[in-house]
């Protein structure tokens, strides 16, 4: 779980991720789209810096379709199309799981009716 910590003053580098450890929970302060953030959370430090790259990605490029570079703007597109990409992925890992679900099923019947048949024959 990833919480938002109020801002410092203190300037932040933008090529490095700055962890501060607090009992279970790391403090990370980062960028994103040039806006500094911290933030509290138990992920491994490798999460949580492919988790800044990847936000900061889809904000940069968001920043670059919207017409006045709105930052705001920029965040609801991001939002947006996150949320479209999970919808999507959620809704195909529904199908395979379905998928496999009905095969299992199969599987059961088709193995219960060979025991059964096993049965019959002797």
């Amino acid at each position: 779980m990833v919480e938002k910590v109020p801002k410092t003053s203190r300037p932040i580098d933008s090529a490095a991720v700055e962890v501060l450890v607090t009992s279970e929970k790391k403090t990370y302060n980062f960028l994103i789209a040039g806006v500094p953030y911290k933030l509290k959370t138990s992920h491994d430090d490798a999460t949580v810096e492919e988790l800044v790259e990847f936000v900061n990605s889809r904000m940069n490029q968001a920043l670059g379709v919207t017409k006045n570079g709105s930052y705001q703007n920029a965040a609801v597109l991001t939002a947006m199309n996150l949320a479209e990409e999970l919808i999507l992925l959620k809704r195909k890992a529904h199908r395979e799981l379905e998928k496999l679900e009905e095969k299992a099923l199969q599987l059961s019947m088709d193995l219960e009716n060979s025991k059964n048949n096993k049965v019959l024959n002797n």
